[in-house]
């Protein structure tokens, strides 16, 4: 166990999930599209680790979508259909706490300072944290948006961000989350201490976490 002077999480597939689960929005995304489903949720996920720059949600998910056609063979002139089509399939306030989710939060409150950093934008991500009851929760909350000069994570920018905001040195620090692309990698570079909430997805994660979890309910070993 470790004793950190601040503690930050992520949010999507780490505090919270969609009530509708994953694999059914995508499938209703691309039965409103009328496109032949051509990924897996998996699939998605691994696309969108390579959008870096995106502005908007919709210019988000049009690249992910486009990302995973040409991996998948098929079009990608059907991206910005699926993209539209996932948003309005999408009801940002339908989430719930994953497993242990609270407890963590309840526990790292106890500890200190928590803040949040959140690939997404404010207008969709305080839809959960509102959902949620959190949304005065966290000490300080960075959210993601290239318009305001706020790159998505493994980006340096958002974990600065986060960092000044309750004024702490990195290397006292630790980050959790289940992305190892964006969340561990991004905390790794910084110098922060990385937890990584091991959801099946990755098998050979090519970054290293301080601490591998198999869910929120294990997070009281690490602090």
């Amino acid at each position: 166990m470790a004793a950190y002077d601040a503690i930050y999480f992520d949010l999507d597939s780490t505090l919270c999930e969609p009530i509708q689960g994953r694999s059914q929005l995508l499938e209703t995304a691309f039965e409103r599209a009328g496109v032949d489903q051509f990924c897996t949720v998996a699939g998605l996920r691994a696309a969108s680790n390579e959008v870096t720059d995106a502005e908007t949600d919709q210019e988000f998910f049009e690249r992910t979508f486009e990302e995973a056609a040409d991996r998948a063979g098929a079009d990608p002139a059907v991206s910005p259909d699926l993209a539209s089509a996932y948003l309005e399939t999408i009801d940002p306030a339908a989430v719930r706490f994953r497993s242990g989710a609270e407890a963590a939060l309840d526990l790292a409150d106890e500890r200190g300072p928590v803040g949040l950093i959140t690939n997404g934008t404010e207008e969709m991500q305080s839809q959960k944290l509102e959902a949620l009851g959190i949304s005065d929760f966290f000490d300080v909350t960075v959210f993601v948006d290239p318009r305001d000069g706020v790159p998505p994570k493994p980006h340096s920018k958002p974990f600065e961000m986060a960092l000044s905001g309750i004024d702490v040195e990195p290397s006292g620090t630790i980050y959790v989350g289940d992305n190892v692309y964006t969340d561990v990698a991004g905390a790794n570079a910084m110098g922060m201490d990385s937890a990584w909430i091991n959801l099946g997805h990755e098998t050979a994660p090519e970054h290293e976490p301080t601490y591998e979890l198999a869910s929120l309910e294990e997070f009281e070993t690490i602090v």
